[in-house]
């Protein structure tokens, strides 16, 4: 070998070690501009959430909530699935079923929830089958499980509490169960000696079972509850809500209906109990309805009759906004849809299920009306990426704004179960832009302020059917995602329950 090729070599090796070194420094700087960007945009939040100035020696604001509690039984959905050598070898795309019957269904079911990250809710009618999942769970995995208070009534009735609000629950629970919930929370419900057991099976992004790999942390959730669909609680609640008279009163928990074998008539007579509650509420109480995961259209029809016409407020992830405006629309609901939807078109099924719930509104209620319909007047959506929150002007919802930046910080905080967020630990999947429509003669390109970061403005949404038009609001923020799910079951709720107690 001669010199000139030493030299040669020589000169490629100190060019590929300049290669390598500026590499490592450029993906350093760009490491540090993004942990800036997310230092910034926390910043932002926070200064956000610390403008309310209430004064928290007046007398806080009170709010309802039913229906119904159970305990969750916590684990990780891979492990657990484990203990089959059934793993489906690839997915069913065309495989449905509202309620799991056997190990099949199961296995096959959540294939396709987890490949797709979607959260996902089913009932288990076979209470042999059930009593044998929560059997293999504790005895092959008891150090790796978790005990907790769940349901969506009682979740966000200890976040509107340590959110400073006076709480009434509804909910019949046992004594065991009781003692998990703030002393100071007033429960309308009587004493049961066993709780409905929710198997909760979470898994984090980038988890991998048989040919499956989650695009993102999520849970799937299987019951088998003899309580809950019944809504026990509801006249205990009803009874204690006379005297209590709340600013805000919070219905949720009816997803434990879905699939459940009712005689001929009880559900629909239930659902008939949960309207009267609505419209004997008082004018000034507003009234929310907490979405959840439904399957079964005929319980979304009856929910369209008895429960949406009569409810100030809507709050959903990005699975419920796509299956509510599905049945809506055209009266059939979808399995799972995008976990990481893109903002354009998730405006556009908002704006479409205010105008559609508007124009039933206008449609049925008269001055001689004695339905007590309301208008809808706030939506709230929360996914992995954003937060949006729609309300209409003059409505009775306050501080929009608050709400949104609340509703981002609180989905960090509680997935990653650390009330101090640290942005080296989380990331950012929404665009630095996003146009507001995929209507192109109406959409307009809003650009994200690191240093502002909730984007909010105003439109005019016509309702052409009835020549009328509602002003709206529109807010979204950024989430900064937790890179760690440490807990994702109860994440909406919370996040719900954080928003709707800035807006009184």
């Amino acid at each position: 070998m001669d010199i000139t090729m030493l030299k040669y070599m020589g000169f490629l090796t100190t060019c590929s070690v300049f290669a390598a070194l500026t590499s490592i420094v450029w993906q350093a700087f760009l490491s540090l501009k993004h942990l800036n960007k997310l230092t910034t945009i926390l910043t932002g939040l926070l200064a956000i959430e610390k403008s309310l100035n209430r004064d928290w020696s007046a007398p806080n604001f009170r709010v309802a909530i039913g229906y119904g509690a159970c305990t969750d039984l916590v684990i990780n959905a891979t492990e657990f699935l484990n203990y089959t050598d059934q793993i489906p070898k690839q997915l069913n795309q065309e495989f449905t079923v509202d309620e799991v019957n056997d190990e099949t269904e199961l296995l096959e079911t959540f294939a396709y929830y987890f490949q797709k990250g979607a959260a996902a809710e089913r009932t288990i009618p076979n209470s042999t089958l059930f009593r044998n999942l929560i059997r293999k769970a504790k005895r092959g995995h008891h150090g790796n499980i978790q005990w907790q208070i769940g349901g969506n009534a009682p979740l966000m009735g200890i976040r509107f509490r340590k959110e400073g609000w006076d709480v009434l629950l509804g909910a019949h629970m046992s004594y065991k169960l009781r003692r998990l919930v703030p002393k100071d929370i007033r429960i309308a419900g009587d004493e049961v000696l066993e709780d409905d057991i929710h198997l909760i099976l979470e898994y984090k992004a980038g988890e991998t079972w048989g040919p499956f790999t989650a695009p993102r942390a999520n849970r799937y959730i299987l019951h088998n509850d003899q309580t809950n669909p019944y809504l026990r609680s509801l006249e205990n609640l009803e009874k204690a809500v006379k005297d209590y008279q709340p600013h805000l009163i919070v219905i949720s928990g009816l997803q434990m209906m879905d699939s459940y074998k009712f005689e001929k008539g009880v559900r629909e007579s239930r659902l008939l109990k949960v309207m009267q509650q609505l419209t004997n509420a008082l004018p000034q109480t507003l009234l929310h309805f907490e979405m959840a995961s439904y399957v079964e259209i005929e319980l979304l029809q009856q929910l369209k009759q008895y429960v949406l016409p009569y409810v100030d407020s809507l709050g959903m992830n990005e699975q419920e906004l796509e299956n509510l405006a599905q049945v809506l629309e055209f009266g059939r609901t979808t399995l799972a849809s995008d976990c990481n939807p893109r903002l354009a078109p998730t405006l556009d099924k908002m704006r479409k299920i205010l105008r559609m719930l508007a124009f039933d509104y206008y449609k049925y209620t008269t001055k001689t009306d004695k339905t007590k319909r309301r208008l809808l007047t706030r939506i709230h959506l929360h996914t992995l990426a954003y937060q949006a929150l729609m309300t209409v002007s003059n409505s009775n919802w306050k501080n929009t704004r608050l709400a949104v930046a609340k509703a981002a910080l609180m989905a960090n905080r509680y997935v990653c179960q650390m009330d101090t967020i640290n942005p080296e630990a989380s990331s950012l999947i929404l665009d630095e832009s996003f146009s507001t429509s995929l209507n192109k003669t109406k959409a307009q390109r809003i650009n994200f302020n690191p240093q502002n970061p909730v984007a909010c403005w105003i439109e005019t949404l016509e309702i052409e059917e009835m020549k009328r038009s509602i002003e709206i609001n529109i807010c979204v923020s950024p989430v900064l995602v937790c890179r760690v799910a440490k807990k994702t079951a109860g994440a909406g709720d919370n996040i719900s329950a954080a928003a709707l107690s800035q807006q009184f």
